[in-house]
């Protein structure tokens, strides 16, 4: 694996290498402000499978999409509910993710049946990455039962292979993103995370509700 140090935007140099990375078909551990991620083409069957081999991760646990730009949530999204949509605009780019109805888009291993998580994170750092990579199919950077990797330790050695690793010091959050499926009319919580529920509660206020 190799491993950059990077300080605040990424130089050409290191977006280049991001970019080949993940165009060949490798593997990308980027910083985001809630922990650090492993990701890849979404649409790489083989680069998807590696992900889950490096994390030891489950089979049928799917991946989250990583996006620059909310906006890009239409290309992934058959279409995105009110409750869906309040959540978007309330906390992208944050620590969230919704689950929502997909497009044939992406490989099988990085949705969950006829679902996708996508996410619009809010480090500045990695919506540079992106926007040179092109979305990622992702997930965070550690060994599936293990704990996420802040960045905070410089111990490199707990992160998994992969092909490239671009390390800028620690997270703002250090904690997982909150995962809100929205596929229903009711907005049920999967993971508990950086989001506090109040907020939540404000953002679906008139609009949906949360489930219990």
């Amino acid at each position: 694996m190799i491993v950059r140090k990077i300080s605040g935007t990424p130089d050409a140099q290191t977006l280049s290498a991001a970019v080949r990375c993940i165009r060949a078909g490798g593997t990308l551990i980027f910083p985001t402000e809630t922990v650090y991620g492993i990701g890849c083409d979404p649409d790489d069957a083989r680069a998807v499978e590696a992900i889950f081999a490096a994390k030891r991760r489950p089979a049928g646990k799917p991946l989250t999409v990583h996006l620059a730009d909310p906006g890009d949530a239409v290309h992934f999204a058959v279409e995105l509910s009110a409750g869906a949509r309040a959540v978007i605009d309330a906390f992208w780019p944050g620590p969230v993710a919704v689950v929502v109805r997909r497009t044939a888009r992406c490989a099988a291993a990085a949705r969950g049946g006829q679902t996708i998580a996508l996410r619009c994170p809010a480090d500045a750092t990695c919506l540079t990455i992106l926007r040179a990579t092109g979305p990622l199919a992702a997930t965070s950077a550690n060994v599936s039962d293990k704990p996420a990797f802040t960045g905070a330790s410089e111990d490199l050695a707990s992160l998994p292979e992969a092909t490239l690793a671009l390390i800028a010091g620690p997270t703002s959050v250090g904690r997982e993103s909150t995962v809100l499926d929205c596929t229903a009319e009711a907005i049920r919580i999967l993971r508990r995370g950086a989001l506090e529920i109040a907020d939540i509660e404000r953002a679906l206020s008139g609009v949906a509700p949360l489930a219990r």
